[in-house]
């Protein structure tokens, strides 16, 4: 049976059917094709998500990134020809209306020109003021003022469940538009720590969880809440085949924002130094462990030990976060500012006590990295230090004094440096050689089989 209401509609040009008077269509004309309701229609569609994506649109940008040309090949000799630079591509928004663009460090990294494109199509040259591979951040410029920008919410107050949305420019390549194109989930979880692989040169900590599809070239973009204020980075993502699965990261944009403010100001990020180092997980299992984290090793004279802070006590809460494993307090010392403090309860056998660590600047090997003397891991020496890993560059000799320094000593295997594995001892010397004076950089090692890192300074 057809309802009145139906009835009413289909019969729009009939007033009588719907108990209107004789002159009710006089009153209120009806144009051929479009009903009188349009207007409701236009209110009802006009969601949440259509004001929020409206706001932050315009201030997204593409961000385009041209590599180092490759050695040509014997074809390419033969034939006289040169191979054209690759290209990569990621996505971007203006935080400042003079140009300044946040982006995802791994969107950049290699690259030698940087091309921006606005969301209305305009292409503009970009300088890349910096990046912090650790926490995944880079600071691109362009030359123009009076930009749109997007409206910085925050992500502390983040709810379960509530909308998010995620902006950006995905196969941008493929396209033949500029305008961003928009997904929509909602906040999966807040606090996410992401185990490292060796496939992450960052540290994806405290970050937030949406199944709004990210997807390749979304990375760098703004995850938006319902109010249109950007709250995180988009990131990474989960996934076997490289296309959303659903489970996608966003950097905090309380972290994002702190970290552009450093590179604009001094090019680089000033890493904050504890002066205490925790110990890692000796099987994949133990990060679920809870009761707090093992000290493993305290700097001498630095911030920690001058706090009373001793190897082998536990920390149980820091700034009022409680800590489950070593991935909660990497989270905390991530987004420490040097001259920060950090107010810690430590379980030790004399009981629990609240202790304040101010932090300091990172250790400088400007002066003692020749002091460091390593060979390339063989199997022999391998079984001498008890290492696990079978490559790398272990540290045969090394001062007393740049030990509680720095906090190596001999034995241990350096496995990274920054962004770059070390398989040799070649490899550990030109990695070192290659750091500019006054660069912050962390260096995963192992020692008897525990891996750990330590952020230094050159």
């Amino acid at each position: 049976m057809v309802k009145r209401a139906t009835v009413c509609l289909l019969l729009a040009l009939l007033p009588a059917a719907c108990g209107r008077g004789p002159d009710a269509s006089a009153q209120q004309p009806v144009t051929p094709g479009r009903l009188d309701v349009s207007r409701s229609i236009d209110t009802q569609r006009r969601t949440a998500l259509v004001d929020a994506t409206a706001k932050v649109a315009p201030a997204v940008v593409s961000v385009r990134v041209t590599l180092p040309k490759p050695q040509p090949t014997m074809f390419d000799r033969f034939y006289g020809q040169s191979p054209d630079a690759p290209q990569s591509f990621g996505t971007g928004f203006l935080l400042r209306q003079d140009g300044i663009v946040i982006t995802n460090q791994h969107v950049v990294a290699n690259g030698q020109q940087f091309t921006i494109t606005l969301a209305d199509g305009t292409d503009l040259a970009g300088k890349l003021l910096g990046d912090d591979p650790l926490t995944d951040i880079a600071v691109i410029k362009v030359t123009r003022t009076g930009l749109p920008v997007v409206k910085v919410g925050r992500s502390s107050d983040l709810m379960i469940g509530e909308w998010a949305i995620a902006i950006g420019n995905p196969y941008t390549y493929m396209l033949g538009n500029s305008e961003p194109s928009v997904t929509a989930g909602v906040i999966s979880g807040t606090g996410r720590n992401i185990l490292p692989t060796g496939e992450m040169n960052g540290e994806y900590l405290d970050m937030i969880q949406t199944d709004a599809a990210i997807n390749p070239g979304n990375s760098g973009g703004p995850l938006v809440n319902a109010l249109g204020e950007v709250v995180g980075v988009n990131s990474s993502i989960f996934s076997n085949t490289g296309e959303s699965v659903g489970l996608g990261f966003a950097i905090p944009i309380e972290r994002a924002v702190r970290v552009a403010d450093e590179i604009i100001k001094n090019g680089s990020v000033r890493r904050a130094w504890v002066g205490l180092d925790v110990a890692g997980p000796s099987t994949m299992g133990d990060w679920k462990r809870t009761g707090g984290v093992s000290v493993r090793q305290v700097a001498p004279d630095g911030p920690a030990a001058t706090a009373g802070i001793r190897a082998g006590d536990v920390l149980v809460q820091a700034n009022g976060k409680a800590l489950r494993n070593y991935l909660d307090w990497q989270a905390v010392a991530l987004d420490l500012h040097v001259g920060d403090s950090v107010l810690v309860s430590t379980r030790s056998p004399t009981g629990t006590t609240v202790r304040r660590i101010f932090t300091g600047d990172l250790p400088t090997t400007r002066s003692s990295v020749a002091g460091i003397e390593v060979v390339t891991l063989t199997p022999a020496i391998r079984a001498q230090v008890r290492a696990q890993t079978t490559d790398g560059a272990a540290i045969t000799k090394i001062s007393a004094a740049l030990t509680r320094q720095i906090g190596l000593q001999a034995g241990d295997v350096i496995l990274a440096i920054g962004q770059s594995r070390i398989t040799s001892a070649e490899d550990f010397r030109s990695v070192l050689d290659g750091l500019r004076i006054g660069s912050a950089f962390r260096v995963i090692a192992e020692r008897q089989g525990t891996r750990f890192y330590l952020d230094l300074q050159k």
